[in-house]
């Protein structure tokens, strides 16, 4: 079997790991054992985080509606409940920019899910 000189798929391996690695701490950075370690670290923390991000603003903007909701004299549950019945399709997150920057446009659609065809 013949010799695999790997000097230079070798070197380009360890410069993108080290590359990755730039701002690490101390020898995490330098070193490429350490610094292996550290970003497959970093690249398992950005995955799990990436579906963890839509979980923690999904409960923001429920949190927000919730005391917008309750401003408006109605729980979040029946809020949501009473916007299904009303064939309301909304979003959450759509739901949270309405309650934040157009409280008369909320309180509008927290009548319609009360029930209120006044509004």
């Amino acid at each position: 079997m013949p010799r695999v000189k790997r000097s230079l798929t070798a070197h380009k391996k360890r410069r993108k790991i080290l590359k990755a690695a730039k701002g690490f701490f101390l020898s995490r950075s330098k070193l490429l054992r350490t610094a292996t370690e550290a970003v497959n670290h970093a690249m398992a923390y950005a995955y799990r985080d990436r579906k963890v991000k839509k979980r923690e603003f999904r409960r923001l903007w429920i949190a927000r509606i919730s005391a917008a909701a309750r401003a408006n004299d109605i729980t979040y549950s029946r809020l949501i409940d009473g916007m299904h019945k009303a064939n309301v399709e909304i979003d959450r997150r759509v739901l949270s920019e309405l309650a934040i920057h157009d409280p008369r446009g909320f309180s509008a659609v927290v009548a319609i899910a009360k029930g209120d065809r006044t509004a």
